[in-house]
């Protein structure tokens, strides 16, 4: 085929409609165009251009071309009818992205979306293109911490555009599980998003399982009294809530996807497919609403004990201090007593020469008499009064 024929037929196919008359009219020549044999052999992860990790031609559910720029992509999508184009990208600039919205008529809303990261998880229509935003998560056990990603996807009639910011998901090795099963990718571009959706959700349940651990951890740290369980419960529900963000909207959007079954005439077995993934999904949100009612509970039983740790404190500080006081009274009571003689006894040991009674011959017993009497009525004194 001519570059000016293809360079027409590539103007003619700006819309869907006119794209499948390109097609049709290039039928005759694509058998030829295009053979499985001119696959080069490379490693889908290594990136080809600037952002494009991978781009194929799909047709029957078998590659039959492997280009290696946009541009080669569009003409080999246009050279084969039926076909069906599977472009990976890795953090793309807008002029790829403005590429891709002018070949395949994306929405320039969705277009914005996948521009920027950190969007929400989400599944939007535009005519016949759906655009759909999903979180990838990975748990750290050493850090207690999940790890998302993030990847938006783009599926129309004869295409599939994958938007990566972030390593995960691995969408190579859901390339070659729906390349080892030609007849689920013979199912049409819905087929790559179902293998998507599945790579993901499958991805949440070792999180889940990391979760779940690390809880059951801290209901055994919270009954051992560990004084640091509770910034670790405040930490690890801060990435429960963050996991429930990532998870709770699939909810949503594989309803809408259920929803549209019927009106776009998705194959049944792929219906039956989605309807597990929902499932799953499902399995996977009743769960991390379970561990964030958990974490609440553990939370406020660990403040319960905390609380009680405290008052046994308070009370054992009082014992002590009341057993102190009492302590302290017999102490002072004692000092008392013997304060009294010891003061009789330092006056008189004065030995002045003129001091009353000092040469008296009952001054001796009266001063001792007066030391008993003193130190027994002091001692009646407290005694009454519960000091001795």
């Amino acid at each position: 085929m001519s570059d000016l024929r293809l360079r027409s037929l590539r103007a003619f196919s700006r819309t869907p409609s006119l794209r499948a008359a390109a097609r049709k009219h290039a039928a005759s020549a694509a058998a030829t165009a295009i053979e499985p044999a001119e696959r080069p052999s490379r490693d889908p992860q290594k990136p080809k251009g600037h952002s494009v990790v991978d781009s194929a031609i799909y047709c029957g559910g078998n590659r039959i071309a492997s280009p290696d720029s946009l541009a080669d992509t569009y003409a080999a999508l246009h050279t084969s009818p039926q076909s069906l184009a599977w472009i990976g990208l890795y953090r793309p600039d807008r002029r790829e992205l403005a590429s891709l919205a002018q070949e395949f008529d994306l929405h320039e809303l969705a277009i914005e979306d996948a521009n920027e990261a950190h969007q929400r998880p989400k599944l939007e229509r535009y005519g016949d293109t759906l655009f759909v935003v999903l979180k990838a998560a990975r748990y750290r056990d050493a850090t207690e911490e999940v790890e998302f990603g993030e990847v938006h996807v783009f599926v129309g009639p004869d295409f599939v555009v994958t938007v990566r910011h972030a390593e995960a998901p691995n969408l190579a090795a859901v390339r070659r599980r729906v390349e080892r099963d030609p007849e689920l990718l013979g199912r049409g571009a819905e087929a790559v998003l179902y293998a998507i959706m599945d790579k993901v959700v499958d991805g949440y349940a070792p999180v889940v399982a990391g979760l779940e651990n690390d809880i059951d951890e801290i209901e055994t740290e919270v009954f051992r009294g560990d004084p640091k369980v509770s910034r670790r419960i405040y930490e690890l529900s801060r990435e429960v809530i963050e996991f429930q963000r990532a998870t709770r909207p699939l909810v949503g959007m594989l309803e809408q996807l259920r929803g549209g079954f019927q009106k776009y005439g998705v194959d049944e077995e792929l219906q039956r497919s989605l309807r597990d993934v929902a499932d799953h999904v499902t399995e996977v949100v009743e769960k991390v609403d379970g561990f964030r009612e958990l974490l609440r509970d553990i939370l406020t039983v660990n403040a319960t004990l905390v609380a009680q740790q405290q008052n046994e404190e308070m009370k054992s500080l009082a014992i002590a201090s009341s057993e102190q006081n009492e302590e302290v009274k017999r102490i002072s009571a004692w000092a008392a007593i013997l304060f009294a003689p010891t003061l009789i006894g330092t006056v008189y040991g004065m030995n002045f020469d003129h001091m009353p009674e000092l040469h008296w011959q009952f001054g001796y017993p009266f001063a001792i008499g007066l030391m008993a009497l003193v130190w027994g009525g002091l001692h009646q004194i407290f005694k009454r009064r519960g000091w001795l």
